[in-house]
Parts: C-alpha cells; structure tokens; sequence
C-alpha cells in the first residue's frame, strides 16, 4: 500500500510511515513461525481490513477481541484501524458472564473469540458476529482475509474519530468504555519515542498481553512510529526474556517481570550488556526493586505511570535522574497538578488529587455522558483519582489511590466487582476487599469476610464460589474470616486499618 492509500487515516496513516518502503525490514521474530517483515505485517492488516469489510464491518463499528496473543492478532488490530472501526480487546482471562457484559454495552458488528470457547460464548453475543483467527477449515476469519487481495484502502478517520474503547471500572463496580481517539493514541505514540529514544534499530522483547493497554497502545505503538521491530513472546517467560537479551535493545514491563527476573541466576551485567533501556509500569515499583536492578545490571529502570484513560502521562527521563519511587515529570504536551477536594491546585510538596490534561487525554466514557462529566473539571482536566505529590523539581509521585483500586500484575481489580460476588455467597454477611503488599504481583487481591451467625465459611469455600465467575488475576490469593469490618463514625469500612491489619501476609 502507498502512502496516499493511508492518507486520511490518522492513525494508520502514523504507524505506518516508519516503514514505508521499507517492506523487507524485520518486524517481528516469534518461536515457531517465520519472521515477519513490516511488508508482510501490513498486506495482512489490509487483508484483515478486507475481510471485515465483507463481513459488515463499516466506520464507526467496534470489533471486539478475546484470543490469544498472536501476530495475527496484531494484523487484527491493525485491520480494524484500516477499515475505519474501534478495536475493542479483552482480557482472555474474563469468563463468558463478563463477557457478555461488554458485548452488550459495546455492541461490536463482530466478536473474534477463540474457537474453542464458541459454546459457551455464543449466547453473551448480543448481536455480533462471531469469527475466529483459527486456520481450521470452517470459514475463519482469518482464512477469509487470506483469501483476500492486499491493497484495501484505509477509511478516513481524522483525529477526534474513535480508535478503541478500554474497559475499566469504578467503585461502583459498573465497566465503563473509556473511549481513546486515533489523536490521544498517535499523539503519544511520538511523544514517548521521542522521550524514550526509540529508531528502527531497535528491537524490542515483547512479552507483555496485547489486550492490555501497555502492551498494545504502548509498546507496540511505540514500536509501530519508531519503525522497530520486536521479539514476540507469548507470554512473560525469565529464561526466555533473559535469552533473548543479547540481541534486543529494550523491554517494556510491570514490577511482576523484574522481580521475577531479579531471582534468576543468570540476570548479569554481561546478560543486559546489549540492553539500552527497561521500562516499568502498570503498577508501582518498589525501591528496593530499582536498586536490586540497579545493582544486579548496572541499568536503572525508567518508571512511568499512565492509566487507562490517558495512556501515558508522566515518564522519568532517558537522560537525567530516575528516582526510585516517582513516575517522573509530566510527558512533553501533558499537564498535570495536585488539587483539594475543591479543584484548588496545591502547592509543591503536598499530596492531593491528580489530575492530567493534554492531547492524550480520551474524550470521555462510552454511552456514560454523566459520568464523564464528573470526571472532568473546567478547562479539560481530567480527575485520575490517584492521589500524589509533585516535588519542586516536577517529579510526581503517586501516594495512594482514592478509589481503592488495586493493581495486581499489571492489572486493576476493582475491589467492589469481587465484592459484590463474595456478597452473593451463602453464609456471607458482608465483605471487604484490599489490596496488599506482594513479593511477586506488587499488590495482592486480598478478601476479608464476615459470615452470618452461624454460618460455617472457611476460605477453600469462598475461593471454590468464585473460581468460575471472575478471572483469575481478579480472585483473592487468601481470604480472612472476622467478627466485624473496622468502620468510621459514618460507618465507612476502613480500609486502612485492614491493609494494616493484614500487611504481613505476603513476605517477601
């Protein structure tokens, strides 16, 4: 495809122009299968863009996603963009009931699942066509955009238009859309090359899911500008990350994969010689991790801190101090403040609610016009509901978060969703759900539950009752019994005194 065919496509138009005319340049290495050149990773988003087009798709739809993390799954993802659609992908850890939720609220023209969980998916599509990316004689969609001619021009979309919607959810417990527009994805896509020193020399070890936002819209994208290439690994593995060193320049992370790679014996300063940079996110880093890189390869891991609604905000810096415990100053183009309960900004120094505005801010929450609304005050600012501090010198540190959302993995868990489902077990007064201190996950979903008089709970009985209704990164990893939750004159549950109740569960 030529320059012009992209032309009009904010998006697609931006990851593609690093490659132009480079079609035999590496895009992408994985176990198993040939290399992928930039050329063929895009006559196969074309063919994709084709296939969907013939499948009803038209601009404006959404395509949702729940598959297993392939490059044909990227090739989908880039299709969608070209065919003037929102992609829509999914944790493949979510169980059909929560499935059925998003399809019904987003209303995708199509839903590409894994084949293998048709039956049970089937009746939670609320309309949408159901395909596949299997190769398997039935009629997939992938074997639909291989029989497909390349060359399927991009639909116009501008930069207010709708790329993706990503799911998050509040106290409530209610998922909300967070709608992300081909502007707030492209924008920070170049900003972050730029800040991270990305060029096509770079390969980057891609081990991280791409229904989730840091694997998709962060490091692929970035790659994607850069006109990268990358080593594609299924899933996170330390022997693997720690082979593939020697001939990539930089990795993209959460805590989860540093810690685990700090207890391999063969992580080394002559290991990470050929590594330029490592970048952390999706949840805090602890210090000690930071020094125990530091010390153990001679790199200092660059923190940043986004969220789903804004991609990236605020980014130690390449070249200067990154200091352990902060996510750095604020991102080229990106503002952000402190205020009180008010919206009064706050001096240096002290913590209070932040809040972000710029370019990579989402233009608000699907179908939920009340609800983006609360989030945002005068002047474009967009509430995070993290509370932090700003020093003197413009580095940001997140302190708490005032929603109580817990990050374990890289992932949120919104304490009231498990909540609610402990709630509806037999036996079970009321519950409490926290998020604790982890050697390995950073935070641990944690569960303490009071039982009614005379109820006999014990906590394989609460584990059992929730291992087919929620994913697994979102079930407790133990569960209290107790007499009483601790609450305030108002009768708020304290979540505090429980994290200090219970923080020693985890040792490291």
């Amino acid at each position: 495809m030529t320059e012009n065919a992209y032309a009009g496509n904010a998006l697609a138009a931006g990851l593609r122009a690093a490659s132009l005319g480079r079609e035999d340049a590496l895009f992408a290495e994985a176990e198993g299968r040939p290399d992928m050149t930039c050329g063929e990773l895009w006559s196969g988003a074309e063919r994709m863009a084709a296939a969907l087009r013939a499948h009803g798709v038209v601009p404006g739809d959404r395509v949702a996603m729940q598959a297993e993390k392939s490059l044909e799954a990227v090739q989908l993802y880039l299709g969608v963009l070209i065919a003037g659609a929102a992609f829509l992908p999914l944790n493949t850890a979510y169980t059909p009931e929560e499935i059925g939720f998003f399809l019904a609220d987003a209303e995708p023209r199509v839903f590409v699942h894994d084949p293998a969980a048709e039956a049970a998916l089937a009746p939670k599509a609320a309309g949408a066509r159901l395909l596949s990316l299997a190769a398997d004689g039935s009629g997939t969609l992938a074997e639909a955009a291989a029989a497909e001619a390349p060359g399927a021009v991009a639909s116009p979309r501008g930069t207010d238009d709708l790329a993706c919607i990503l799911y998050t959810s509040g106290t409530t417990g209610r998922s909300k859309g967070a709608m992300l527009t081909h502007g707030n994805l492209l924008s920070n896509a170049l900003v972050l090359k730029d800040a991270w020193r990305f060029t096509a020399d770079d390969r980057l070890i891609h081990a991280l899911p791409i229904f989730h936002a840091h694997g998709l819209y962060v490091a692929l994208n970035v790659t994607l500008v850069a006109g990268g290439s990358l080593i594609f690994m299924p899933k996170f593995d330390a022997r693997a990350v720690l082979a593939a060193m020697p001939r990539a320049t930089a990795m993209m992370g959460v805590p989860t994969f540093y810690t685990r790679l700090l207890a391999e014996p063969g992580l080394t300063p002559e290991a990470a010689a050929h590594m330029r940079l490592f970048v952390s996110g999706s949840a805090p880093l602890l210090a000690e991790t930071h020094a125990d890189w530091r010390a153990r390869t001679g790199h200092a891991i660059l923190e940043r801190y986004g969220m789903t609604e804004t991609s990236m905000n605020t980014s130690n810096p390449y070249e200067g101090e990154r200091r352990p415990g902060t996510v750095g100053p604020p991102l080229p183009g990106v503002e952000v403040r402190v205020t009180d309960a008010e919206g009064n900004a706050l001096p240096a120094g002290e913590v209070g609610g932040l809040e972000v505005r710029g370019p990579n801010v989402f233009k608000g929450y699907w179908r939920m016009p009340e609800k983006t609304a609360e989030e945002f005050r005068d002047g474009g600012w967009f509430v995070t509901g993290d509370l932090a501090e700003i020093s003197e010198d413009g580095y940001v540190s997140i302190v708490g978060r005032a929603k109580d959302l817990v990050i374990s993995g890289g992932y949120n868990v919104y304490p009231k969703e498990v909540e609610s489902l402990i709630d509806e077990i037999e036996g079970v007064a009321e519950s409490a759900v926290i998020g604790l201190p982890h050697p390995d996950f950073g935070e641990a979903v944690t569960a303490v539950v009071v039982p009614r008089p005379g109820a006999e709970l014990e906590e394989k009985t609460i584990l059992d009752a929730l291992g087919d209704r929620l994913a697994r990164y979102k079930q407790p990893k133990r569960v209290f019994l107790t007499d009483a939750l601790p609450r305030n004159t108002m009768g708020k549950v304290q979540k505090n005194v429980l994290r200090d109740t219970y923080a020693g569960t985890y040792p490291a």
